[in-house]
């Protein structure tokens, strides 16, 4: 592991609990941050909390209320928030556009999407005021390409994609970067909500031959999250093996 230093930083991670989130918030740790890991599922979140060393806090990041109580429980515990990885999210069901259903097509949206929209929305006045802060959205390879049988997915990266580079120019002068990454698929537990059909088509699609794994995407996030990153916002930082190329 090369050595970042994010030495007296105070970092947020959606999703935190397992998979990606769980990797980007160990090697915070290890890189001397201190971790507020948001997640839904309050037991797991504990669990990894207390393996790791990082604070757990039971969020919904689709529910204002929950993010704005989430970011008063964080500064209070660590003090402040330098860092914002907004991770969390689903992929959903696999189905062409004309047979999900409104209520499916809906929650992928407004986890993915509208669930970073709150976080960004709560946090970014903080670093505002601070005049320091790093913020990562983790979108998809699938918000570049459009992944057929899963439009919804898809289309909420896209528009993480789109909110990065938005937040990213309105936040330029302020010594927030504010950064996404699209990477190709990781085997972690979201792979248990897709058909094993739509796994080996992502899986053909990366020259690599093999999936990304959880670490590889943390070391990449934790430069973007680290003050080296400093001329570096509103990009799309590519980690698919190949697949997309620009």
């Amino acid at each position: 592991m090369n050595s970042i230093d994010l030495a007296g930083r105070r970092a947020v991670v959606t999703g935190g609990a397992q998979g990606i989130g769980r990797a980007v918030s160990e090697r915070f740790i290890a890189s001397g941050a201190s971790v507020a890991i948001w997640d839904r599922d309050t037991t797991l979140a504990q669990a990894t909390a207390k393996e790791i060393g990082a604070t757990a806090i039971t969020v919904d990041v689709t529910s204002a209320d929950d993010v704005d109580a989430a970011v008063a429980a964080t500064v209070k515990a660590l003090g402040g928030i330098d860092i914002l990885v907004n991770n969390a999210g689903i992929a959903g069901a696999n189905r062409t556009v004309w047979d999900y259903t409104p209520e499916e097509w809906r929650q992928i949206i407004e986890i993915n999407l509208i669930g970073v929209w709150q976080c960004c929305r709560a946090v970014s006045p903080l670093m505002r005021d601070s005049g320091y802060g790093r913020i990562v959205n983790v979108a998809s390879v699938a918000g570049k390409e459009g992944n057929p049988n899963a439009s919804a997915y898809s289309a909420s990266k896209a528009g993480v994609i789109a909110l990065t580079k938005s937040l990213g120019k309105e936040m330029a002068d302020l010594d927030v970067m504010v950064n996404c990454v699209t990477p190709a698929a990781a085997r972690t537990a979201i792979f248990d909500q897709m058909s094993e059909q739509h796994i080996n088509y992502m899986l053909s699609k990366i020259p690599m031959g093999r999936f990304v794994e959880p670490a590889e995407i943390a070391a990449l996030i934790a430069w973007l999250s680290s003050a080296d990153c400093s001329f570096t916002t509103g990009q799309v930082i590519d980690i698919s093996g190949g697949r997309a190329t620009y």
